[in-house]
């Protein structure tokens, strides 16, 4: 699925120890949660700092940044890349050969 989304993030709540140098500049691990149905402003997304494995265990809360909007879609489902080894899955419902349907 391509998408584009618009939004922006609050500089200012970025935590100074999340703020990764590399060779070509500063950078922050963001995660983007896609949600069904858009909040009362019209904001389909929302963006938080990414948390390590060992955030997530803990129940640390989520460094909120801002929320995006979708703006455009190609409405085309993508597949989710597998995890940890696990076989690729199919958005779409398998057919079963054994459904008694005459088509």
């Amino acid at each position: 699925m391509a998408l584009i989304l618009s939004g922006g993030i609050c500089l200012t709540d970025v935590p100074k120890d999340k703020i990764i140098s590399g060779k070509k500049g500063k950078y922050a691990n963001l995660t983007i949660t896609i949600n069904d149905e858009p909040d009362k402003f019209g904001n389909n997304a929302s963006i938080t700092m990414a948390q390590t494995k060992e955030e997530r265990e803990a129940k640390s809360p989520k460094v909120y940044l801002g929320n995006c909007k979708l703006v455009w879609t190609n409405d085309v489902m993508p597949k989710v890349p597998p995890r940890d080894g696990a076989p690729m899955q199919s958005s779409a419902p398998q057919s079963s050969s054994n459904d008694d349907l005459p088509f």
